[in-house]
């Protein structure tokens, strides 16, 4: 009876990479949380720079505006134009009468055609107003012949009074095709007197273009310039104001935009200037907002997480220095100036942190003291910052300072840990690789032992055994 050895079956590379994959799975497995811990506080790290800076962002911008409170200018109906004011309008009522609305110049040069210019071009000139200095253009018709054909064509007269240097978009010109006839039409950008424009052809030596462009009958004032005239406190007994704009700045930081002209049978229209209480309320919600979202974004940083719910930690569950800010913001919050808090304005803080603010008892408080609102919030400027944004941006710059902030020295530390981490993982797969050729080795000469012991075996069987065959 033959003998029969049994032993396991051994194949080298599969066994070798099992085993070599045990043997560095503790250290994998702790490199990749760290990897991923890394990760996820460099993402953390930059979200949370990004939401600081648009809560400072927003903070400078009520800085900019120079006033949380909000002033309005109302006309009694609409029809009559437009108005607004800025924080220094002192509330009032003021009555106007527009005499004159004030117009743009518009002129037409008709019985224009193509001229040759081998029969000579000259300068034709553009008179703005009195066409002293910078309001004369001159426009060189030889050069206004852009594609130098000898030909010259009203397109390209009025191209060249467009794109002259001294124009800046003040005057206009057009073409205008009416019976095949093309007409120069010449439009003034601004309104009033001063700003009327019109052709000099003194200068031009083309006699067909010249003859043109003086001709009584083919000149036509489509719109004659004029100036504005409004009365404050009515016609005739008031004081007439007269001017080349509809827009009016008489009024201390109030903005006046008149669309009509009134008949004489009407009366004079009332502009009110007042402070907007809903509008002053949508800039203090806007700071609320702006609060909260940031405060928000740092609680989920900073939360413990839920296990029973399966809600993770933040990257910062338990951290002092985030801890330490976010008690710092609300210490800023309950700043008391002049015995006055946010609080005594509707603006109080929520079981969960974030700020709310009751439109009704801001409006009670402003008609009581609506300056201490701007002396409360203050602002955030670099050179004196004072109330509520300047105690925030200094709490929040130890953070979001560019060269020693927390921000800065925890993305640096962290960029630093991701370096090593790789270099450790160069060095994990380097001990594996060693792993792998050693058990490689060994299971390779385990396999051959075994093919040897196999042959021996065959060997002693054909020599001993029963089988004679």
């Amino acid at each position: 009876m033959a003998s029969v050895i049994t032993a396991p079956q051994y194949d080298p590379i599969p066994t070798a990479e099992k085993l070599a994959t045990k043997a560095v799975a503790a250290q994998k497995a702790a490199l990749q949380a760290q990897n991923t811990l890394a990760s996820n506080t460099s993402t953390a790290l930059g979200n949370l720079k990004s939401a600081i800076s648009a809560f400072q962002s927003a903070m400078s911008s009520m800085t900019s505006s120079k006033s949380v409170l909000s002033q309005s200018a109302t006309f009694p109906a609409a029809g009559y134009g437009s108005a607004t004011a800025g924080i220094n309008a002192t509330p009032g009522t003021y009555s106007f009468f527009v005499e004159k609305l004030a117009t743009a110049s518009q002129m037409s040069y008709g019985g224009l055609s193509s001229v040759n210019t081998a029969d000579g071009t000259g300068t034709l000139k553009v008179k703005i107003g009195d066409g002293v200095g910078d309001n004369t253009l001159d426009i060189d018709l030889a050069a206004a012949d852009k594609d130098g054909n000898g030909t010259l064509t009203p397109q390209e007269i009025a191209a060249a009074i467009n794109g002259n240097s001294k124009n800046n978009s003040r005057v206009t010109a057009s073409i205008v095709t009416i019976n095949n006839q093309a007409q120069l039409v010449l439009t003034s950008n601004a309104t009033g007197i001063a700003n009327a424009a019109t052709l000099d052809a003194s200068g031009v030596n083309n006699i067909a273009l010249k003859g043109a462009l003086i001709a009584p009958a083919n000149i036509k004032e489509v719109v004659t310039a004029d100036d504005a005239t409004v009365w404050l406190g009515g016609k005739p007994g008031g004081t007439a104001i007269t001017q080349a704009s509809n827009t009016f700045t008489n009024v201390q930081d109030v903005k006046i935009t008149f669309t009509r002209a009134m008949s004489a049978a009407e009366a004079p229209v009332t502009l009110t200037v007042a402070t907007d209480n809903s509008g002053t309320a949508a800039n203090v919600q806007a700071f609320v907002d702006a609060y909260n979202k940031l405060k928000t974004l740092m609680d989920g940083l900073a939360s413990p997480g839920n296990p029973e719910k399966g809600v993770a930690a933040g990257v910062f569950a338990h951290d002092s220095g985030l801890n330490a800010l976010r008690s710092r913001m609300g210490d800023a919050l309950r700043l008391n100036v002049n015995g006055v808090s946010l609080v005594s304005y509707g603006i109080t803080a929520q079981r969960d942190g974030t700020i709310s603010l009751n439109a009704a008892k801001l409006t009670a408080k402003l008609a009581d003291n609506p300056t201490g609102l701007d002396k409360l919030f203050g602002n955030n400027s670099l050179s004196a910052p004072a109330g509520v944004l300047g105690s925030l941006d200094k709490v929040l710059g130890q953070w979001s300072n560019i060269t020693k902030g927390q921000i800065t020295q925890r993305q640096a530390a962290t960029e630093k840990l991701q370096k090593s981490l790789v270099k450790s993982g160069e060095r994990l797969t380097a001990q594996y690789d060693t792993a792998y050729k050693r058990f490689l080795d060994q299971f390779t000469r385990l396999q051959v032992m075994q093919e040897q012991m196999y042959k021996t075996v065959d060997m002693f069987d054909a020599m001993f055994g029963n089988d004679k065959s």
